[in-house]
Protein backbone atom coordinates (compact mmCIF):
# COMPACT_ATOMS: atom_id res chain seq x y z
CA UNK A 1 0.00 0.00 0.00
CA UNK A 2 2.79 2.39 1.13
CA UNK A 3 4.37 1.98 -2.75
CA UNK A 4 1.00 2.59 -4.35
CA UNK A 5 0.91 5.96 -1.75
CA UNK A 6 4.36 6.54 -2.96
CA UNK A 7 3.81 6.10 -6.80
CA UNK A 8 0.87 8.57 -6.77
CA UNK A 9 2.74 11.21 -5.03
CA UNK A 10 5.47 10.90 -7.07
CA UNK A 11 3.42 11.00 -10.83
CA UNK A 12 1.42 13.84 -9.11
CA UNK A 13 4.86 16.51 -8.66
CA UNK A 14 5.76 15.32 -11.83
CA UNK A 15 2.78 16.40 -13.59
CA UNK A 16 2.80 19.86 -11.80
CA UNK A 17 6.62 20.58 -12.57
CA UNK A 18 6.12 21.55 -16.21
CA UNK A 19 3.05 24.16 -14.92
CA UNK A 20 5.80 25.68 -12.76
CA UNK A 21 8.33 25.39 -15.01
CA UNK A 22 6.00 27.19 -17.52
CA UNK A 23 4.99 30.32 -15.15
CA UNK A 24 4.33 33.23 -17.56
CA UNK A 25 4.12 36.68 -16.38
CA UNK A 26 2.88 40.09 -17.03
CA UNK A 27 4.15 43.63 -17.40
CA UNK A 28 1.60 45.95 -17.33
CA UNK A 29 1.24 49.72 -16.72
CA UNK A 30 0.31 53.21 -17.37
CA UNK A 31 1.76 55.60 -20.05
CA UNK A 32 1.23 59.50 -18.80
CA UNK A 33 2.73 62.32 -20.28
CA UNK A 34 4.10 65.27 -17.77
CA UNK A 35 0.96 66.64 -17.02
CA UNK A 36 -0.40 63.11 -15.95
CA UNK A 37 -3.13 62.81 -18.99
CA UNK A 38 -2.75 59.35 -20.53
CA UNK A 39 -1.36 58.77 -24.01
CA UNK A 40 -2.85 56.47 -26.03
CA UNK A 41 -1.08 55.06 -29.10
CA UNK A 42 1.77 54.62 -27.15
CA UNK A 43 4.22 51.71 -28.82
CA UNK A 44 5.60 49.83 -25.77
CA UNK A 45 7.97 47.26 -26.45
CA UNK A 46 9.63 44.12 -24.12
CA UNK A 47 13.27 42.50 -24.64
CA UNK A 48 15.06 39.67 -22.92
CA UNK A 49 17.43 37.08 -23.23
CA UNK A 50 14.41 35.24 -22.21
CA UNK A 51 12.62 35.96 -25.68
CA UNK A 52 13.18 34.81 -29.06
CA UNK A 53 11.67 38.25 -30.55
CA UNK A 54 10.90 41.45 -28.85
CA UNK A 55 7.20 41.40 -27.41
CA UNK A 56 5.24 44.67 -29.00
CA UNK A 57 1.87 46.51 -27.86
CA UNK A 58 0.03 49.35 -28.27
CA UNK A 59 -1.26 51.63 -24.99
CA UNK A 60 -5.04 51.72 -25.41
CA UNK A 61 -7.35 54.75 -25.09
CA UNK A 62 -6.93 54.85 -21.18
CA UNK A 63 -3.04 54.93 -21.74
CA UNK A 64 -2.77 51.28 -20.36
CA UNK A 65 -0.91 48.51 -21.85
CA UNK A 66 -0.22 44.99 -21.11
CA UNK A 67 2.35 42.06 -22.16
CA UNK A 68 1.30 38.84 -21.54
CA UNK A 69 3.03 35.46 -21.35
CA UNK A 70 6.06 36.42 -20.33
CA UNK A 71 8.97 33.83 -19.38
CA UNK A 72 10.96 34.72 -16.12
CA UNK A 73 13.71 37.03 -16.98
CA UNK A 74 15.23 40.45 -17.22
CA UNK A 75 13.69 42.81 -19.17
CA UNK A 76 14.08 46.28 -20.51
CA UNK A 77 10.75 48.28 -21.66
CA UNK A 78 10.99 50.98 -24.50
CA UNK A 79 7.91 53.32 -24.88
CA UNK A 80 8.11 55.44 -28.02
CA UNK A 81 5.22 57.62 -29.18
CA UNK A 82 5.83 60.35 -32.02
CA UNK A 83 6.53 63.85 -30.54
CA UNK A 84 7.50 62.24 -27.41
CA UNK A 85 11.14 61.26 -26.24
CA UNK A 86 11.46 57.34 -25.96
CA UNK A 87 11.60 56.64 -22.26
CA UNK A 88 13.48 52.95 -21.48
CA UNK A 89 13.09 51.02 -18.24
CA UNK A 90 15.89 48.50 -17.90
CA UNK A 91 16.29 45.47 -15.43
CA UNK A 92 12.76 45.10 -14.99
CA UNK A 93 13.11 41.94 -13.21
CA UNK A 94 10.12 39.29 -13.63
CA UNK A 95 9.83 36.38 -12.44
CA UNK A 96 6.75 33.30 -11.62
CA UNK A 97 3.57 34.04 -12.86
CA UNK A 98 3.08 37.47 -11.12
CA UNK A 99 2.08 40.87 -12.46
CA UNK A 100 4.62 43.34 -12.91
CA UNK A 101 3.62 47.11 -12.86
CA UNK A 102 5.95 49.58 -15.13
CA UNK A 103 4.33 53.02 -15.39
CA UNK A 104 6.04 55.77 -17.86
CA UNK A 105 6.19 59.49 -17.91
CA UNK A 106 6.69 60.64 -21.61
CA UNK A 107 8.40 64.23 -21.90
CA UNK A 108 7.93 66.43 -25.31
Amino acid sequence: MRGVVKSFVLLVSFCLLPSAALAQATITGTVRDTSNAVLPGVTVEATSPSLLAPRVVVTGANGIYRIIDLPPGTYTVAFTLSGFSRTVRDGVAVSGAGVFSVAAELQL
